[in-house]
């Protein structure tokens, strides 16, 4: 039995191009990066050419890349940071419902130490409204954070819109991009960006690496403290293999990242035209025009996420949803109960597919065939 991997948002395959970069640096760059003599310079030169490469792939400058250990790290320094730096400018928050828990999660910590977050609702389809946030503003908001691209069901916020919004507003800005980075095209100033998180295992590099871009001027509290690493702002010798493979893996995405996205919105109709044809029950989370092109959240009426993740898992497919399986409990994926409310079927009856490196038209259509015969047999 062949499996197929349809689980790209949870993490990728290391591509081989990045495995091949790799390797030599572990086994002959040991240096420390900080260190003058000749191994630290070698170890030196490798982190500043990874840090032009990837400053390049969204317009930013060397200097305002931060090199972390993964999205987590670059949420949790963004949101924690950017609000210790600027508590004395104002204590208010704004996020939304359908955040990654790195950074739902960042903004309830800052909650128990006095700060106040409004958590901005979304519609049907998984946008927020950019009257929304404007109507949340308030004199003493020092933070905007709004994800890019939704790693549950797609939907790309209207990130353009808000950095317009905020041109004029003391508030930060600052997006989780580690779903559509190396997927989307990403102009940082075009933007209005300040802030932007991104992970290396999401396109196909090792995990452990991650970058937060920062942009020139803006106040940021450390994290961690002990050496000078990062210019001051992240202490800990960096990760040098990890950050050489990401770089390695963000050109590779830069380079083949229309003919991707061409073939991922192919992905998903080839599923959407099996389901059909196989006369199965089902309606799709979000919008189909206006979302990462790699995912596709389906609503299978009549089927428990828990048995469906289960018998896919059994016939070799890899899927996941938004539900996390705690002690034989099955909690609702925040995202989904965001869009359709906690009473919804759909929160417990839909499924994640998300495509990527190793997927082909052929064993993508095989998965779809085979996820219509074990949807139908397991609402029969």
């Amino acid at each position: 039995m062949e499996r197929i991997y349809l689980d790209h948002a949870a993490t990728s395959p290391l591509h081989p191009n990045v495995f091949d970069k790799i390797i030599p640096m572990m086994k002959e760059m040991f240096g420390n990066p900080s260190s003058i003599h000749s191994f630290g310079r070698e170890s030196r030169r490798f982190l500043d050419e990874a840090r032009e490469r990837v400053a390049k792939a969204i317009h930013a400058k060397e200097k305002e890349i931060i090199f972390t250990s993964g999205g987590t790290e670059a949420d949790n320094m963004a949101i924690i940071g950017a609000a210790l730096a600027n508590k004395h400018k104002g204590q208010h928050i704004i996020t939304t419902e359908i955040e990654h828990h790195a950074v739902l999660h960042a903004c309830q910590y800052l909650e128990k130490i006095g700060f106040d977050v409004t958590y901005l609702p979304v519609d049907e389809k998984g946008f927020i409204s950019v009257n929304d946030v404007q109507q949340a503003l308030r004199d003493d908001t020092i933070l905007v954070t709004i994800m890019y691209g939704n790693n549950e069901v797609g939907s790309i916020q209207p990130i353009e819109k808000i950095g317009e919004l905020l041109k004029n507003h003391q508030a930060y800005f600052h997006t989780d991009a580690v779903q559509a980075f190396g997927i989307l095209p990403i102009d940082v100033n075009t933007l209005q960006i300040d802030m932007l998180s991104a992970s290396s295992h999401k396109i196909n590099g090792p995990k452990g690496s991650g970058f937060l871009y920062v942009r020139e001027g803006v106040p940021l509290s450390p994290l961690f403290f002990g050496g000078e690493q990062e210019l001051k702002r992240r202490a800990g010798t960096e990760n040098v293999h990890g950050i050489v493979g990401f770089a390695e893996a963000v050109e590779i995405a830069e380079r083949g990242r229309e003919e991707k996205q061409k073939q991922f919105l192919k992905f998903k109709q080839i599923m959407i035209d099996t389901f059909k044809q196989n006369d199965v029950s089902f309606s799709i989370n979000g919008s189909i025009d206006h979302s990462l092109p790699h995912i596709l959240n389906v609503y299978f009426p009549g089927t428990n996420v828990e048995s469906l993740l289960v018998n896919l898992d059994l016939a070799g497919i890899a899927a996941s949803s938004g539900s996390a399986c705690t002690a034989g409990s099955v909690e609702p994926s925040h995202v989904l109960v965001a869009m359709f409310g906690k009473d919804s079927n759909k929160v417990v009856s839909s499924v994640r597919f998300s495509f990527g490196y190793g997927n082909n038209m052929e064993n993508v259509k095989e998965a779809a065939e085979t996820i219509s015969s074990i949807v139908k047999r397991l609402t029969s």
